[in-house]
């Protein structure tokens, strides 16, 4: 999936489930997830599994969460990218975006879209 598709879910509305809640631990890493991280069920990415997601505006655990895509994280080394799904009139910067998925981005070449910016 490429920018192009991805950037087609800015803002509209999604439910995700959690399957890595904040402070959970990576399976196989052991980096600790600073956001809820989970993926939306029937939608797929280009690694074949559920299009992953992280959550912005939390910071208690959940099972699940219907939010907006307020950004998407495209990695340029790594065949998947990212949506970020928040609350629905909750608005966050690119740089918040940015410190708050770094404990996983950190590990990749990344960049963060936001709504209404030209792909």
């Amino acid at each position: 999936m490429d920018v192009i598709n991805l950037s087609q879910f800015l803002g509209k509305k999604f439910t995700a489930t959690i399957d890595r809640p904040i402070g959970s631990r990576h399976p196989e890493w052991g980096f600790e997830y600073q956001l809820n991280y989970g993926y939306i069920p029937g939608i797929a990415a280009p690694d074949g599994e559920d299009q992953d997601v992280y959550v912005m505006g939390l910071d208690k655990s959940i099972l699940s969460f219907t939010g907006v895509c307020v950004a998407v994280i495209m990695r340029t080394d790594d065949v998947e990218g990212k949506l970020v799904l928040a609350a629905d009139g909750s608005a966050f910067s690119r740089k918040q975006i940015i410190e708050a998925v770094a404990f996983q981005e950190q590990f990749f070449d990344s960049r963060v879209i936001l709504t209404g910016e030209m792909v």
